[in-house]
């Protein structure tokens, strides 16, 4: 009996520590994967002299769009393939994006809704700079 009293006051201590990193590292994955896609979009600008459209989305990273002016898509394509979030929706991305940037690469954080706060924030890339 002392021993499950023990175990169960550890439990509550520790406990959300660990959720809280738990939080943190999804957010710092979010963040790593919106760094490469602004990565492998600023390289299908340089081949392609335009942004992928938002009906394009982050797609055209994997596949060449079926549009006439991308002549230069790499064969390879720019990431090998596209990755959920680390809540498992996919990336959102809108072209022209807002504030005047080009493009916006963004995840709506562990709640899917617009806004929010802690680990439901939105994730964008124009955020992190």
């Amino acid at each position: 009996m002392v021993v499950v009293v023990i175990l169960a006051i550890l439990g509550t201590l520790v406990a959300p520590q660990i959720l809280g990193r738990i939080d943190e590292a999804r957010v710092t994955k979010a963040q790593n994967d919106l760094r490469l896609y602004e990565s492998a979009l600023d390289m299908y600008r340089m081949d392609n002299f335009k942004y992928p459209t938002t009906d394009q989305g982050l797609q055209a990273l994997v596949r060449k769009p079926d549009d006439p002016n991308v002549r230069n898509w790499r064969p390879d394509g720019y990431v090998k393939q596209l990755v959920k979030d680390p809540w498992g929706r996919d990336y959102v991305y809108v072209a022209p994006g807002t504030g005047g940037a080009p493009y916006d690469p963004y995840t709506l954080g562990a709640d899917g809704q617009p806004g929010g706060q802690g680990p439901d924030a939105d994730i964008a890339v124009r955020e992190m700079k």
